[in-house]
């Protein structure tokens, strides 16, 4: 092969620049030259690979046959290959991260066939600069023709064979699907109020079945389970409509549409999700069941809401598993989880579970109730919307335009035989009079209320107009709860200028007492391409259960002290949520300043 105009750099290991694509022979004594491979296994993954078969990429082949690394005799996979082969050639190395790739700009570069014969895949487009991942970093003939095209330089980045082959297929298939949903409605189908100035501008809308359409939403779905989404949002703007993804409690665009493709995906949805499609006047609550990639059933709540520009969706997926998770999963310490577990066990009263929106009160109320639920007993749930289905309940869902609000809901329930009433959310007195109506009558009744923590909830219930002495005789107990992100495993390191400075920042001495933990290992988020930068990985929760004691019910009053109930709460066992962060912390878990901007300042 002839040596092309573009030669990327490469390191002086080489006696000379390879040309051409890659081979195992040339691999593998490339491997044993840096001594990751001793002589005896470069004889014995020859002879494997001159038997298996010749169409896998070289570094595919050797990964899947198992190349031992001579140091510790674990195998080198896929990701470690291609690695020290991007380090080798001089060149950097990329996981390709999805969510921060555009998808409509790289797919212009090229063809989905000429990506695929060159086994490159365009990754991000500057004015200057396409940067274009590679797995055959020596095979650069394509580069002049490209560069010549776009008057742009190409940059190349070394990515590993697996995922330019499937990210191939999903980019361009994408592309496509939105061109051709385009193609069939015409450049917009938005109805927003500047339109309105302008309503002969197009009459074509885009129909919610076209093939196109249809593809997009079905990427969408199965894209979001992959990358562990728990929102998804499809946001109309001015010019354009923007998906975005919620993970680990943080928002990330994730692809543009033009508006009429988004309109079409919209209605789509909500098509699916038995919703009024159209009807865009007003807010509508739906929900789909669907599958993902693993095969299992995932429910999504969607919820659309009339902006400036359109319908803005937002579906919340609901991962069937995290009703079946045990409390350790969830986050309880073993302190607390012992504490909940005798409080639910309980034959009749009020529990109540408190936080902001999206603090995770569905998951442990469901994964509460869930044991509950034998069948020996009845749970009966009153809820506005139905968050999951679960088979194991009677689930009544709240409807307002029937006039069946919360406190008329209950009070059926109430005619049910019920054993164990759960009710979506205390708003006001009538539904908190039910709700003590039916503790006092022998019911288990799980609740939730919107404060910052547990001992404001006693506070909350008085203001509503419960009288003392019935909170008194029902409630059990209070929990609150907020989720923080957990420090990624890949990539935490130890913290080694932490001191107890930073532990005041989280709780005040007289906190601490005897609650204090007896070793500190902290960490401190360092970032690497599993967590796509940010040091954390996936969520844990917090929680602060307050029980009721007698000596708490004497400090509830007409005009309750909220300091007072939380000082006597913290005297009678209750962690607070600055402290279940601290043993957090202590223990590697998340770190301070996750813990300082998701939970209360003590007072």
């Amino acid at each position: 092969m002839s040596t092309p105009s573009f030669a990327p750099p490469f390191s002086g290991q080489f006696t000379s620049r390879p040309t051409g694509k890659l081979n195992w022979r040339d691999l593998l004594v490339w491997l044993h030259e840096d001594k990751l491979i001793s002589a005896e296994e470069l004889e014995r993954v020859s002879q494997r690979c001159a038997a298996a078969s010749s169409g896998q990429h070289p570094l595919m082949r050797l990964s899947n046959i198992g190349t031992h690394r001579a140091t510790d005799g674990k195998v080198l996979d896929i990701e470690a290959l291609t690695q020290w082969l991007a380090k080798r050639c001089g060149l950097p190395y990329l996981r390709i991260d999805p969510l921060k790739v555009d998808v409509a700009r790289v797919a212009d570069v090229m063809s989905i066939n000429y990506a695929e014969r060159h086994l490159v895949l365009p990754v991000s487009v500057t004015p200057t600069e396409v940067t274009v991942a590679t797995c055959e970093p020596f095979a650069t003939s394509w580069i002049a023709e490209v560069e010549r095209q776009f008057h742009k330089r190409i940059a190349l980045v070394v990515a590993s064979p697996s995922e330019i082959s499937r990210y191939t297929t999903e980019f361009f298939s994408l592309a496509r699907s939105v061109k051709e949903a385009q193609k069939a409605g015409g450049a917009t189908a938005a109805r927003n109020f500047e339109q309105l100035v302008e309503l002969n501008r197009s009459s074509k809308t885009l129909d919610a079945n076209d093939s196109g359409v249809v593809q997009v939403v079905d990427w969408l779905w199965q894209y979001a389970f992959d990358q562990r989404a728990s929102d998804i949002h499809l946001e109309p703007r001015r010019d354009i409509g923007v998906i975005r993804f919620r993970i680990d409690g943080l928002l990330h665009t994730v692809y543009q549409v033009p508006m009429g493709v988004m309109a079409a995906m919209t209605s789509r949805i909500k098509l699916l999700g038995r919703m009024d499609v159209v009807e865009k006047r007003r807010p509508q609550d739906g929900r789909i069941k669907t599958k993902n990639p693993g095969g299992d059933e995932v429910e999504m709540r969607l919820s659309t809401l009339p902006t400036a520009f359109g319908e803005k969706l937002v579906m919340r997926i609901f991962d069937p598993e995290v009703v079946i998770q045990d409390l350790d999963a969830l986050g309880f310490g073993a302190r607390d989880a012992a504490r909940w577990k005798e409080l639910v066990s309980r034959p009749h009263g009020i529990i109540l579970v408190t936080g902001p929106t999206g603090s995770g009160k569905t998951t442990t109320l469901y994964s509460t109730l869930r044991r509950l639920a034998t069948d020996q007993v009845n749970v009966c749930t009153l809820e506005d919307p139905i968050e999951m289905i679960e088979a194991s309940f009677n689930q009544m869902q709240v409807q307002p335009h029937l006039d069946l609000g919360f406190a008329a809901g209950l009070r059926s329930l109430m005619r049910q035989d019920p054993d164990i009433i759960m009710v979506g959310e205390i708003r006001d007195l009538e539904t908190a009079e039910m709700a003590v109506q039916a503790a006092l009558t022998g019911h288990l009744v799980f609740s939730s209320l919107h404060t910052n923590d547990a001992p404001s909830a006693i506070s909350r219930l008085v203001e509503l107009g419960v009288p003392p002495y019935l909170i008194n005789a029902t409630l059990l107990g209070v929990l609150a709860q907020r989720l923080v992100r957990t420090f990624c495993p890949h990539c935490k390191r130890p913290e080694e200028n932490f001191t107890f400075s930073d532990l005041m920042l989280l709780v005040k001495p007289w906190q601490l007492d005897q609650n204090a933990p007896s070793a500190f290992f902290p960490y401190r988020a360092q970032g690497c391409i599993e967590c796509r930068m940010t040091g954390f990985k996936r969520r844990t929760g917090l929680y602060e259960l307050l029980v009721m004691t007698d000596a708490l019910k004497g400090l509830i009053t007409k005009a309750p002290d909220t300091s007072a109930l939380r000082k006597q709460a913290i005297a009678d066992g209750m962690y607070p949520l600055r402290l279940s962060g601290l043993l957090r912390v202590a223990t590697g878990i998340t770190s301070v300043s996750e813990v300082l901007q998701t939970t209360p300042a003590p007072d």
